[in-house]
């Protein structure tokens, strides 16, 4: 690009623009800035395209090795109850399909014991005959040696402090027991209550000297009975292990004259939502792979960045490789179509009829072992297996060859930047040595016109004297003639 000047502008006095001379002559240099700024923005959208893809990946492998996890979704059990207000249970994957029949005789109970009203009231003093010490023994389980429990005058012997001395011990001690205070008009009763259920929780006052408390018959502190399959269990709590394999029965309420039907499957629901986020990654891989491809016949959408990538070629070749995988026998259950999961057009998942017309739901309802074996098995041989080894693979930051792209365009960039730097640094210290030199150019030109006005006075001077002069020769030239 050529420097624009005005010559008449020049030599009027003007003088140079010279922040726009300089300007004009660093553009014509810079030309390489626009192309390098270019290729990093080419660099910087295909980096975005590679991070969702990237991201699709790491999401389908999620998926995946839940699908591929022996302990995970396709193992898990489900519990369920005929009665939820008597029980409810949980199953791990350990415990075994069938039905059981249940009967809760009685739960559980947590322990009480109550002092008789108390005339004195919640503040006064319960030691008796002037005595200033007394004793309380509280046995708290029924195999438990008692706690002592030391009554001294101004400092535990009414209900109040009484009470809080037994949490202060209990909270200290281990206890597990807590004493409240409760008042009306006519007195004060202590409360004592075991903080376990069951024959653990069980209390009761084994000796109490020197005081004028009484307490009622204890309540509560009572194992849960239960029957199982006809066999008799007890538990100190409502919360029962043991007496199914794998499964964890909480005991609700009691009804000795209901058998309530325990029902141990595999747990459709939690199957079929890893089942369902497996399909929702893996079309989104999918999806967004397509979208690489789909260009523009007309131009007028730019072609995508990643169009002729032959990394994402690689990945998008072994994902539809891992989806087609195929077994034999497996009680015909070989393949995803077989499943009621069929692909489209697109190379896209989605929830359908089998050859048989059974949809995912009804084949898993009739064989789940198939199911599972189809997904993973003891040879890590099954359609997820392979698939979570082959992602493992794709996903790995260093040698999955999306990170590799990555890797290669960061590089690329750097030395982008770096050049860049270097020719702006150029170029600044370009346009300070052209910025000096314009400016001493530019004093010189605007003080032409001065200068030739100047000149043209002195010859004009010369001139005059030259004519009133006889000794010079009449036939020479005057100076002006040549002006």
């Amino acid at each position: 690009m050529g420097v624009s000047l005005n010559p008449a502008a020049i030599l009027s006095g003007q003088g140079l623009d010279v922040t726009s001379v300089v300007s004009q002559i660093i553009a014509s240099q810079s030309g390489p800035l626009t192309v390098w700024s270019q290729q990093q923005t080419t660099i910087a959208s295909e980096n975005g395209a590679l991070d969702g893809i990237n991201n699709d990946l790491a999401n389908l492998q999620t998926a995946v090795q839940a699908l591929a996890d022996p302990a995970g979704a396709l193992a898990a059990q489900a519990a369920t109850s005929s009665d939820s207000s008597i029980l409810t249970a949980t199953a791990q994957s350990t415990a075994i399909t069938g039905t059981h029949q249940i009967v809760v005789s009685s739960v559980a109970t947590t322990g009480t014991l109550n002092s008789q009203l108390f005339a004195g009231g919640a503040n006064s003093s319960i030691l008796t005959g002037g005595n200033t010490t007394g004793d309380i023994q509280l046995q708290i389980g029924t195999n438990a040696t008692p706690f002592d429990i030391p009554i001294t005058q101004g400092s535990n012997d009414t209900l109040t402090t009484l009470a809080n001395y037994i949490n202060t011990q209990s909270a200290a001690n281990n206890w597990g027991v807590t004493a409240g205070v409760v008042s009306n008009g006519s007195g004060a009763i202590l409360e004592l209550q075991s903080q376990n259920t069951g024959s653990v929780g069980a209390l009761s006052i084994t000796a109490n000297t020197s005081t004028s408390l009484t307490f009622a018959t204890p309540q509560g502190g009572a194992n849960a009975a239960l029957t199982v399959d006809g066999l008799p269990f007890a538990s100190s709590s409502n919360t029962v292990t043991g007496a199914i394999p794998g499964v964890t029965l909480s005991l609700l309420s009691q009804d000795p004259d209901t058998t309530v039907q325990l029902t141990v499957a595999p747990d459709t629901s939690q199957i079929g939502s890893a089942v369902n986020n497996f399909i929702t990654a893996y079309n989104s891989l999918v999806t967004d792979t397509n979208a690489e491809y789909a260009v523009d016949p007309t131009g007028v959408t730019p072609t995508p960045p990643l169009e002729s990538d032959i990394s994402l070629r690689s990945v998008q070749s072994s994902i539809l490789n891992d989806a087609a995988y195929s077994i034999t026998g497996n009680s015909g259950y070989v393949n995803l179509e077989s499943l009621g999961i069929n692909t489209a057009n697109d190379g896209t998942l989605s929830l359908g009829l089998n050859a048989q017309g059974q949809t995912f739901d009804q084949v898993l309802a009739a064989n789940p072992a198939a199911v599972q074996n189809f997904f993973q098995n003891s040879s890590n041989t099954g359609f997820a297996n392979g698939f979570s080894a082959d992602l493992n693979n794709l996903t790995n930051p260093t040698t999955g060859p999306l990170y590799a792209d990555l890797a290669q365009n960061n590089a690329e960039n750097q030395d982008l930047t770096n050049s860049i730097t270097n020719l702006q640094t150029q170029l600044a210290a370009q346009t300070t040595a052209l910025t000096s030199e314009y400016d001493t150019v530019n004093a010189s030109l605007q003080a032409y016109p001065l200068l030739l006005q100047q000149i043209t006075e002195t010859l004009g001077t010369l001139n005059s004297g030259t004519s009133s002069s006889g000794s010079l020769i009449s036939s020479e030239p005057t100076l002006t003639s040549g002006l």
